[in-house]
């Protein structure tokens, strides 16, 4: 009988020290055979992300510690191994693709450096053997033209192409175990299908394992082989795939099960106040070469977009990643610059410079796809989110700001007693929650909205949109939703522009979008989210 690649046995993993330590992890048990997608699923919080960083010992030791349990990976305990052992078996036996690319990603490096260095350390490829392989995985991972990519650093990237590139990397050695710690949170619908026919490649042809750390279920369904549903630091149920999802046994995996956005968007109303609009939106970033760095070209992130956003209302831009969706969004709220008319509560604001558009920052706020990034390490929740109203509602008292910063989280779903905590002690979908918050806190009259619900658990999607939605009735709030997520931007979007390449290839109400697509790229969009099996075919083929 084949023994497995790696068994975890009663895992247990605590922060602190003395009485102050709590268990985040409880007697966790599982293994994964060779060749084997073993996933891990619950909600945020639930102890997944501890578990796996637990097997490659990537936890902030020495305040987490391990009461008991063992990880052994081909017969050898990992958590007993001396760091030189564990070095070795990083990134070459058994590699990780982590949920937030930006923060894993060297800031200060191209990203072929990054591969290169990979490919180097664990595989002695260097040369022109490597600069031919970091083009083959960055090919493998839909990165379009990778050529001229490689000296692209991360923040001169999308987080769907980050993402990507961090999955070229952990694919760089072709490991025999592949921790994947929501892997597609980042990419759109039609790369998603891509990624995960790649990763279903690489486990056909040379046998790699994975641990798939993920909170979309439908990914799950046709893509894993067993399941294990975690909650509150415990395995509650474990089965193959097909067992799970029609035979549930425990009341908390038929909760999951149940769990998806639902409800329908504001009706839309022709009378309401416009909020915000855009007349000919262009972004257009230089390409410079030669010796004088000369602009010979210019790269049109977004080329002439139309659109107008009326309050109580919400605007869907969907799309691929890199099709432009967050670069229109940062040139509406004015955080990039941009050619085109832009107007801001009735007032032209397309040349106005900071200093002018701090009056309006308090009514357009923004929040972002990746929590962490945009969160500062060295203040509290409260402070995260009080920061808004001492610049914008000065006159308030300490105790006034802090009444309202409690309001903020509870209406986010947050106990406001965790307000004395910081980002680094809360899970990725309760990080995005703060975000959340810090924006909701100033009552704005317009939101620019990035991927918000893309690190959240299905039942927490729900939850989210359902306090969007009701946040935007009760105060009128104008939303400029970006997603990939079709769903989530079904449940709350009344009007829907399709982009992709800079350009708008479709518009027009959500019901239209949704059930009657016109274009092809559309269809495709469409057919990838409410159909994933068909996609993967497609892609297969």
């Amino acid at each position: 009988m084949t023994q497995p690649l790696l068994s975890v046995r009663d895992l247990s993993v605590a922060f602190g020290e003395g009485e102050k330590r709590s268990l985040a992890v409880d007697r966790v048990s599982f293994d994964i055979m060779p060749g084997e997608v073993v996933a891990l699923v619950g909600e945020s919080g639930s102890g997944k992300s501890v578990s796996a960083n637990s097997i490659l010992k990537l936890l902030p030791y020495p305040a987490a510690s391990h009461p008991s349990g063992e990880i052994l990976f081909e017969g050898k305990d990992l958590l007993k191994v001396s760091e030189r052992e564990l070095r070795g078996v990083r990134g070459d036996d058994i590699t990780m693709i982590f949920q937030e690319p930006m923060t894993s990603l060297n800031p200060l490096h191209p990203i072929e450096k990054q591969i290169r260095e990979i490919l180097a350390l664990h595989g002695g490829i260097v040369g022109a053997a490597a600069s031919a392989r970091v083009i083959e995985l960055l090919t493998q991972v839909g990165i379009r033209e990778p050529e001229k990519r490689l000296g692209a650093y991360p923040h001169e990237l999308s987080g769907g192409q980050r993402q990507r590139v961090m999955i070229a990397m952990a694919l760089a050695n072709r490991p025999k175990l592949l921790i994947a710690d929501e892997p597609t949170t980042a990419l759109d619908v039609t790369v998603q299908a891509q990624i995960l026919e790649l990763l279903r490649k690489l486990k056909s042809d040379h046998g790699m394992a994975m641990l798939f750390i993920t909170h979309d279920l439908g990914i799950v369904r046709k893509f894993a082989d067993r399941v294990c549903v975690m909650t509150k630091g415990r395995i509650v149920e474990t089965g193959r795939v097909e067992q799970i999802f029609t035979h549930p046994q425990h009341a908390y995996t038929r909760h999951l099960l149940a769990s998806e956005p639902r409800g329908e968007p504001p009706l839309a109303d022709a009378t309401k106040p416009i909020v915000m609009q855009g007349d000919d939106v262009r972004v257009w970033f230089p390409v410079k070469t030669g010796f004088l760095r000369k602009v010979t070209d210019h790269v049109k992130a977004v080329d002439g977009v139309d659109l107008t956003l009326r309050a109580g209302q919400t605007l869907g831009i969907v799309g691929e990643s890199g099709s432009g969706k967050t670069t229109l969004g940062l040139a509406l709220a004015r955080l990039i610059s941009s050619k085109g008319r832009i107007v801001f509560l009735g007032q032209d604001v397309d040349s106005f410079s900071y200093k002018a558009m701090k009056p309006f920052r308090d009514k357009l706020q923004v929040v972002f796809q990746d929590p962490y990034g945009s969160l500062s390490p060295r203040m509290s929740v409260g402070e995260i989110v009080a920061e808004g109203l001492k610049v914008h509602e000065s006159s308030l008292s300490y105790e006034e700001r802090d009444a309202r910063v409690c309001w903020a989280l509870q209406e986010v779903g947050l106990d406001p007693e965790t307000r004395w905590r910081y980002p680094h002690e809360f899970s990725g979908g309760q990080r995005q929650r703060v975000a959340i918050a810090r924006a909701m806190v100033l009552k704005p009259r317009f939101v620019m909205l990035d991927e918000p619900t893309s690190a959240l658990d299905m039942s927490v999607q729900a939850q989210v949109v359902d306090l969007l939605r009701d946040l935007q009735a009760r105060h009128d709030l104008a939303y400029l939703f970006i997603s990939h997520d079709l769903k989530v931007v079904r449940a709350l979007a009344n009007e829907v522009i399709v982009m992709r390449a800079g350009k708008v290839v479709e518009r027009g109400p959500a019901a239209d979008i949704f059930t009657a697509p016109k274009e092809d790229y559309t269809r495709a969009l469409m057919a990838a989210a409410f159909d994933l099996a068909a996609t993967e075919r497609s892609v297969a083929q």
